[in-house]
């Protein structure tokens, strides 16, 4: 059976015409699809922007064609006018989707190129959190972009966008008002990621909660606390009060443990044994292991002994491994040197009286 193209209307026709160009482009791209993606393969990034934007190219291409194919129709064609119009929105709509794509596929392409896990991670956790930062701006100026496109493109639109910048005095105002702790933390995530006084998978003491960073969105901070517990933080706060970071220019931690003992304590004994439980430790980054008695009471004395170790994680499980081992090495060998209350008991007065004790 033969359909005769003569014999349909010009949009029917036009619609066969579409109709094929989605095929054909749906087929092409099935087959250059295994073959893009091993060129890219080589790169990192190129890799994650084929992935990221496999989805709005089927959009994007055979929009783009059906753009060009309604150049071709006659002007006084009845409806024109609203195909072209709806057309052109689904290409903004679907360029716009492609945009935020290859922003994203840029985003996970340098991350991936500078992974964060590994021992000395302080450049690939600045370079992900400018990344991550920075693409989430790009991405949110993309789909304002594209929306303000679309709305140009409806007529009455433009006409209430005209009305309202006559009176952009007051409502800029209001707006401005109402939205400042937003802009506020917008461009306080322009200046963390400038910046960087905080970083993906940085060790904060934030009110004194211990945590890491988990992510940086761009108007709040995850903190990943110490019991799996999350604590969400303005970006702003950052800006305006102080905090601890203890991973700010390298994982590198020094950490303490005190000790109350005796004065009968011997201390070389517990530096040689500190030293030999630092060493067989590997928690331990063989930087500072130091023991020193840093306070003496009129009951007992202080030891401190300090040990240092690659990041903070390894650090407390270092402190908590001397810890209970020295206070097992003091009970079983010096146990003498355990804290004590002493005390002086009377001396027993002996009677002269016969009889009497």
């Amino acid at each position: 059976m033969t359909v005769d193209l003569r014999a349909l209307e010009p949009w029917g026709q036009f619609a066969l015409v579409v109709l094929g160009v989605v095929l054909v482009t749906q087929t092409v791209h099935r087959l250059l699809r295994p073959v893009v993606r091993r060129v890219a393969g080589h790169s990192a990034v190129l890799a994650a922007i084929v992935r990221r934007g496999d989805r709005p190219v089927q959009w994007l291409v055979p929009l783009a064609i059906v753009q060009i194919l309604l150049q071709g129709l006659s002007e006084d064609q009845r409806g024109l006018p609203t195909v072209m119009h709806w057309a052109g929105v689904l290409t903004i709509v679907a360029a716009t989707w492609m945009v935020t794509a290859a922003i994203r596929g840029v985003a996970d392409g340098v991350i991936a190129r500078h992974p964060a896990d590994m021992a000395d991670n302080l450049a690939a956790r600045r370079i992900q959190t400018q990344t991550r930062v920075l693409a989430r701006i790009a991405s949110g100026t993309a789909l304002i972009a594209g929306l303000a496109l679309v709305l140009m493109t409806f007529p009455r639109a433009r006409q209430v966008g005209a009305s309202l910048l006559a009176s952009a005095g007051v409502a800029g105002l209001v707006v401005g008002l109402a939205a400042r702790s937003v802009f506020g933390n917008l461009l306080a995530g322009l200046q963390i990621a400038l910046a960087q006084p905080i970083r993906i998978d940085d060790v904060l003491i934030v009110q004194g909660e211990w945590g890491r960073v988990e992510e940086i969105t761009a108007t709040y901070v995850v903190l990943r606390l110490w019991d799996e517990r999350r604590l969400i933080v303005p970006l702003g706060w950052f800006i305006e009060n102080p905090f601890q970071n203890w991973t700010r220019r390298s994982a590198q931690i020094l950490g303490t443990v005190f000790l109350w003992l005796d004065y009968t304590l011997p201390v070389d004994a517990i530096r040689a044994e500190a030293r030999r439980l630092c060493e067989a430790s590997p928690n331990w980054d063989r930087r500072v292991c130091a023991v020193q008695v840093t306070e003496a009471t009129e009951r007992a004395v202080q030891l401190r002994i300090l040990v240092s170790s690659a990041a903070s994680g390894p650090n407390f499980d270092l402190r908590c491994e001397l810890r209970e081992a020295l206070i097992d090495f003091i009970r079983r060998e010096h146990p003498a040197a355990l804290p004590r209350l002493r005390a002086e008991a009377p001396e027993r007065v002996v009677s002269s009286v016969p009889g009497r004790p």
